[in-house]
């Protein structure tokens, strides 16, 4: 077996070779590295590494970017990625635990929501680590969207891909509910009263015009006329805060 296994490596062209690993994945570029001496030469190439860091982060093809300029040094671009992939899994965990410190009352405020995202946008996030670290199932539905929210407006993501990318992780169903109060218009002299909103809505309607309004709400947060953006996965019964809304009368 092992005898056939080396003829037919001997006989195989090197650029065959490169040509079947480019299909791969990284965990199976990994796994057929260890199959022998010869494929394990050929995984570890370098011009293997920098077309699967490319791939994972396409900024790196931005030559103005801050990642393209922390690009591979004497480690190689197999050693980078390999460091890369560490920073991303220590940064995406942090913002997994800031979001879960922040809704232990089941509802995130949108200024720490921002944050998150912010602090997505960073580290230079890919869209494959978006849906490796964030579209998971078991996480909290909020951590869902704050990867949605990244996808959309920070990596300029076709909306379609989001949506596909939501149903692949089985997580276009699940919904969040955005609460947002306004401030009272004027009417002959006199501010009436803030106006309060609820919209209960899937990650999969977000992606698409027709929840274009709250998406927008979440995306300007609180400035102007709106005086507080909520962001819950549980249904409230009461409605904290609303009653602030009194002081908006004339």
């Amino acid at each position: 077996m092992k005898q056939r296994q080396c003829i037919i490596q001997s006989c195989l062209p090197e650029d065959i070779a490169f040509k079947i690993i480019s299909f791969l994945e990284e965990s199976e570029v990994c796994a057929l590295g260890c199959c022998s001496r010869f494929w394990r030469n050929l995984c570890g190439s370098d011009c293997i590494w920098e077309s699967l860091s490319k791939q994972r982060w396409p900024l790196l093809n931005n030559e103005s970017s801050s990642v393209q300029n922390s690009g591979p040094t004497s480690e190689g671009w197999r050693g980078f990625y390999m460091n890369r992939h560490i920073e991303i899994v220590n940064g995406a965990t942090d913002v997994v635990k800031h979001v879960e410190q922040c809704t232990r009352s089941e509802s995130l405020e949108v200024g720490d929501y921002l944050q998150a995202v912010e602090d997505l946008s960073t580290m230079h996030l890919g869209f494959k680590d978006v849906q490796m670290f964030l579209f998971k199932p078991k996480l909290n539905v909020l951590l869902n969207l704050v990867g949605l929210h990244y996808c959309i407006f920070r990596l300029n993501v076709p909306p379609e891909y989001v949506a596909e990318a939501l149903k692949s992780h089985k997580i276009s169903d699940r919904q969040v509910c955005v609460k947002w109060w306004k401030l009272g218009r004027w009417f002959y002299g006199f501010r009436m009263r803030d106006e309060y909103h609820s919209r209960w809505v899937s990650l999969a309607d977000l992606v698409t015009k027709k929840e274009e309004e709250v998406l927008g709400v979440l995306h300007r947060g609180a400035i102007h006329e709106v005086l507080r953006v909520q962001i819950s996965f549980v249904i409230s019964l009461d409605t904290p805060w609303f009653s602030r809304g009194m002081l908006g009368q004339g």
